[in-house]
């Protein structure tokens, strides 16, 4: 789902966070409330706190996939721990369907846990001692389900991570990728409605790692969930990104579709991540096109706005006319030339610069 799709069809957000502190250390409250909103990081330190989250406002809307990214100690997980009330907030709101968080009980809090959201953490967190489907039905039982109801949910998890012969298998039996499906069965079988994964697959081999990613957009076309994704691996972020908030010492250093923060990094941190990015595998023609269209200088070929550049730049590079760029139904919304093409790849200037 792009975030464009996002934002224009969607009037309330599912989450939503407005001016979220998180400060560890025995005097955070105070300290925090003492600094008017002006939070230094050194100052709080010698105060005898640590700044985890530092003013940190988003929204994430039904169906999208919202990555938080950052290095170790950036505040990535401490974010997504907060949203669903595993850690504390020191101050600010945090909504979800419009339902104030921080005015919960201890009780509706779990219970709004076990009915709308699912989690899956980098550790997998088994139970060593129960059978691959033990494990999916477990969260079930716990909410009172009957025993076949359960096992009936839990089977078809099994079927729908690709586990089929494995109902039987413990965690030990497993790749470290089978027990990961495990982890993501058993925190869909409760159907949420919202989805937080937190480094889900940091722990795996990078071909192991690539598979997941893909079931994890497989996954995602079937059930369109709307999905909270923590990770440190910035090209992961932009595979699987409808938008990415990136962070760094607590604070959302810029929060933007994968294709803008590649193509106008916000700050000095934001675009040392993006050095490296091989834009042609990242970049959909969409995001590098023209938007108006001269007839006259189009040639027979046609590219579809939403592929991935490098699946038809050699094509594009070859035609010696501007290309005419259309949607799913066949309308020209673009057009683009090679010329485009050679300066996103090889030019040293910002190709944005050329759109703006």
């Amino acid at each position: 789902m792009s975030s464009q799709a996002i934002t224009a069809s969607s009037t309330k957000p599912v989450i939503k966070c407005s001016s979220v502190y998180k400060v560890f250390g025995e005097n955070a409250k105070k300290v925090l409330a003492q600094s008017n909103g002006h939070v230094d990081a050194k100052t709080f330190k010698e105060a005898g706190c640590v700044v985890g989250v530092n003013n940190a406002s988003f929204e994430v809307y039904e169906g999208e996939i919202f990555v938080i990214m950052g290095l170790s100690g950036s505040g990535k997980s401490t974010i997504a721990n907060l949203i669903p009330s595993l850690t504390d907030t020191t101050s600010g709101d945090i909504f979800i369907d419009g339902q104030d968080l921080l005015a919960m009980t201890s009780k509706q809090l779990i219970e709004l846990r076990r009915n709308k959201m699912g989690m899956v953490f980098q550790n997998f967190g088994l139970l060593p001692h129960k059978t691959v489907l033990e494990n999916i039905a477990f969260p079930l039982q716990v909410k009172g389900k009957g025993t076949d109801e359960s096992v009936k949910r839990a089977l078809e998890m099994v079927e729908l991570v690709g586990l089929d012969g494995r109902e039987n298998y413990f965690p030990r039996q497993l790749s470290g990728g089978q027990q990961q499906r495990v982890g993501i069965a058993r925190s869909l079988a409760v159907e949420p409605d919202i989805w937080f994964l937190d480094e889900p697959f940091s722990a795996l081999d990078p071909l192991i790692r690539k598979e997941m990613q893909d079931e994890f957009l497989r996954l995602q076309g079937v059930l369109n969930k709307t999905i909270l994704f923590v990770t440190h691996d910035f090209n992961e972020a932009l595979r699987l990104a409808d938008r990415i908030a990136i962070m760094k010492d607590g604070v959302i250093e810029q929060l933007d579709t994968p294709a803008n923060i590649v193509l106008r990094p916000a700050t000095e941190y934001v675009r040392k991540f993006t050095e490296e990015v091989p834009r042609e595998k990242v970049l959909k023609i969409e995001d590098v096109m023209d938007p108006e269209v001269n007839a006259s200088q189009l040639g027979p070929l046609q590219v579809l706005k939403d592929v991935i550049i490098q699946t038809v730049a050699e094509a594009v590079l070859t035609e010696q006319k501007h290309v005419a760029v259309v949607n799913e139904t066949g309308d020209i919304v673009g057009s683009i030339h090679a010329s485009k093409i050679i300066h996103m790849l090889f030019g040293k200037e910002n190709v944005a610069d050329e759109k703006a």
